[in-house]
């Protein structure tokens, strides 16, 4: 799934691949001309020259798993990952390590299951992620656990 967010000042668009298709060829002419249309909104709200923001976006990927194989990530880069499902609202629901793995791959980055579990339960011991146990099985949230 691709999602573009541009905001600058208190304009924000963001267009998710749900909302229409966008490939290699296209995505570089889609970002500029949301980028431009920002920047146009907010100059003439502040009258200032509008800022390239394009430019500061760190990490920016593009990941169509249909046509590509995702990138393999080390256990390093795992929690950083994990991070941007949390914030993606992936967590609102108790979760699986395997379905932790699929939504790894299908944001483009390949992860190895024990070593997502290990961050996980870390992640869980320092109070970032829930943990329930149910049917021996562990799913992680960051929501309470319901009652059952």
């Amino acid at each position: 799934m691709a999602r573009i967010r541009l905001k600058l000042g208190a304009n924000e668009i963001e267009v998710d691949s749900k909302d229409f298709y966008v490939d290699n060829q296209s995505v570089d002419e889609v970002i500029s001309n949301l980028s431009r249309y920002v920047a146009a909104e907010t100059k003439v709200e502040n009258t200032e020259p509008a800022v390239n923001y394009l430019d500061s976006l760190e990490d920016a990927e593009i990941h169509e798993p249909e046509f590509t194989a995702p990138i393999p990530i080390d256990s390093s880069q795992i929690r950083s990952k994990i991070n941007i499902l949390v914030r993606d609202s992936f967590f609102e629901q108790l979760r699986t390590v395997s379905e932790v793995v699929a939504q790894l791959y299908e944001y483009g980055w390949a992860a190895r299951p024990l070593d997502v579990s290990k961050v996980l339960v870390n992640m869980a011991s320092n109070r970032e992620l829930q943990k329930e146990s149910q049917e021996k099985r562990n799913y992680y949230s960051n929501i309470l656990a319901q009652v059952r």
